[in-house]
């Protein structure tokens, strides 16, 4: 049993025999103290006036002395009003690290037989990886890692948007303006070269469009259909999607394309390929950098057919219903979704019925009993309405679906446009913030004695663990600010100032090694003349003592910043053991031992929970 669990069943034992009164485990379990309280949990005790009848500080008292006498792991207690606040005995924390130590699983929890699949990343192929997408793949691939941690088989999968309009814009603008060049010929990385033309698309589109706007054409359209309390500007504003789709001679070209993809006319099949695979190998080498892979690719291009079968066998049992116009809709308005299309009146699919069919298809993949979708909040709407449908389908996995829903990446300078070229791209991104590493380690100048190789190396763990860090310890509902230079800073909430209290174990790990010294579990308390452990070490062996729960409890939420803000508490933590208390030079050899041991439990924390998010730690830096 934890300590939570002791105490959560002493409590109830506790209110049985002191008032005759059966509690629910939810009314006894306690709760981390106040760091401006002495106590390690706290048992409220407001609760329980209304069957004992007394005060609720009478009954912290009572109830205080009783756990303290029949626990024995609970050493003494103070009462804050209502509030008790119990301190757990230096022997049961001692004795923890003494478990723990030199156990490189410590935080791992047994496996426990499920499967959980985790989607995304899920990019399009007419652009490369942005800002955006960092934050999506980081949240992915830790939740992924925390999940596997906890004890699940992960399969970690992504669906690549490979077909659509917007691919043939950048496939039209080479086909016309490239003149054959190619990402070897430009010395561009492969999906840069292909968002170039991407990018350049808009550019020719635009200028199309102001042309057409000052023409006869355009200015008759414009005095036939602007409202009254419409300015030419906000008009011509609203109605570029129009103007692409029923006069623009480029977007009549792109949908053209379009037509001749679905139609598998070979030479656009070819050059559609082509330009596809110049993206995937950009990818590739921009998944390599932040350090993570995919168990499986799916392709838009061939799941976009998959769900008509469903859509047939929804309708058989009521699920669905036709409308005259020959479309299939879902009623969901006692679910407060409204009604929702799964097929157009042409037999043609939506994005919704894409989605059933796939995840139908994983599940016949993977039988995982659990589905993550790693998608930004802006499709919170649709994921609603594809998890009901599932649920009403009576798809084995429905209760397992979860959304992942993240906020939006903005940096200091504001929003990014894709189709404008103001996005930041992810290469460009990692080369900054490593950029900023170096350029701090050169005002330190603690690197200069080591090799340029081990250099590189160490200032490209600590630009990622500044990028990965600084985007994970947000909470993935919330919106957030990027501030590369803000995120390399040693002193702030910041994965170089969690990699340097490990630094900081690391040197004096060495430093003990060669002055001879071992690390040892022997308890100080128990050793004669030696007093109990000191506070700065209690608190640590404390934050110690609570990985293996926040790794379940990050894995139950899918959220990542749970451990994030566990590993910079834990470093935080260190760095005042460290300033406060001597190691190497303590008052007795037991001591020293103590600690030894102590730092080197704190180092495989470390080093296990930035490991989930995705950041390696360095010896020096």
């Amino acid at each position: 049993m934890t300590i939570n669990e002791i105490i959560q069943t002493a409590v109830i034992a506790a209110i049985k025999e002191l008032y005759g009164e059966t509690i629910s485990s939810e009314q006894a379990a306690p709760a981390v103290t106040r760091k401006e309280f002495e106590g390690d949990f706290t048992i409220v005790t407001f609760p329980f006036t209304r069957f004992a009848k007394k005060k609720p500080g009478e009954i912290a008292a009572e109830l205080g002395a009783h756990l303290v006498k029949n626990v024995p792991q609970l050493d003494r207690f103070n009462v804050v009003q209502g509030f008790l606040n119990l301190v757990v005995a230096d022997s049961f924390w001692t004795d923890f690290l003494a478990q723990i130590a030199g156990n490189e699983h410590f935080g791992r929890l047994p496996k426990n037989g499920q499967k959980v699949m985790i989607e995304f990343c899920s990019p399009n192929t007419n652009k490369p990886l942005h800002l955006g997408h960092v934050r999506n793949i980081l949240l992915g691939w830790s939740c992924s890692q925390i999940c596997e941690a906890a004890g699940y088989e992960v399969k970690k999968v992504q669906v690549v948007n490979d077909r659509g309009i917007a691919i043939c814009k950048s496939m039209l603008a080479w086909q016309k303006f490239a003149e054959g060049a190619t990402p070897e010929s430009t010395g561009i990385k492969s999906d840069h070269f292909v968002g170039d033309w991407y990018v350049l698309f808009e550019q020719k589109f635009q200028e199309e469009y102001r042309a057409w706007q000052a023409s006869a054409a355009g200015q008759r359209v414009l005095g036939e259909k602007r409202k009254p309390e419409q300015s030419d500007e906000q008009f011509f504003k609203d109605f570029k999607n129009s103007y692409f789709n029923e006069h623009s001679n480029l977007g009549g070209e792109a949908r053209e394309m379009l037509l001749r993809w679905e139609a598998g006319d070979p030479d656009t099949k070819a050059l559609w390929q082509q330009m596809n695979q110049w993206v995937y190998d950009g990818f590739g080498a921009t998944y390599e950098a932040l350090g993570v892979s995919f168990d499986r690719f799916y392709y838009e291009s061939e799941t976009y057919l998959l769900g008509k079968d469903i859509v047939e066998q929804g309708l058989a049992s009521g699920v669905f219903y036709k409308k005259e116009d020959g479309s299939v809709w879902a009623d969901l308005t006692d679910a407060k979704l409204d009604h929702k299309v799964v097929m157009r009146s042409d037999g043609t699919s939506v994005y919704i019925t894409q989605d059933l069919g796939t995840a139908q298809m994983r599940y016949k993949d993977f039988g995982t009993e659990k589905m993550v979708y790693v998608v930004a909040d802006e499709q919170n709407y649709h994921f609603q309405v594809l998890f009901e449908i599932l649920k009403r389908l009576g798809e084995p996995y429905a209760a397992g679906l979860h959304h992942l829903s993240y906020g939006m990446v903005d940096l200091p300078s504001g929003k990014m446009k894709s189709r404008e070229g103001t996005v930041v791209d992810a290469d460009d991104l990692i080369a900054e913030v490593i950029a900023e590493a170096k350029e701090a380690s050169k005002e330190r100048g603690e690197l200069a004695e080591l090799s340029k190789e081990n250099q590189d190396d160490i200032l490209r763990k600590i630009g990622l663990a500044a990028l990965k860090f600084h985007i994970i310890k947000v909470g993935p509902q919330k919106r957030m600010v990027f501030d590369p230079k803000e995120s390399v800073d040693l002193q702030g909430q910041t994965g170089p100032h969690i990699q340097y209290a490990y630094v900081r174990i690391k040197s004096v790990l060495r430093k003990a090694a060669d002055l001879g010294l071992e690390p040892s579990a022997i308890r100080p308390d128990r050793m004669s003349g030696q007093s109990a452990i000191e506070p700065q070490e209690r608190e640590l062996i404390a934050q110690l003592y609570r990985l293996p729960a926040t790794v379940e409890t990050a894995a139950a939420n899918y959220d990542p910043s749970e451990v994030a803000n566990y590993c910079y508490d834990l470093a935080k933590a260190f760095h005042k053991f460290f300033t406060d208390l001597s190691i190497l030079k303590a008052d007795t050899e037991v001591a020293k031992a103590f600690r030894l041991q102590l730092c080197g439990a704190v180092a495989n924390a470390l080093r296990t929970g930035m490991g989930l998010l995705g950041i390696e730690m360095p010896e020096r830096m």
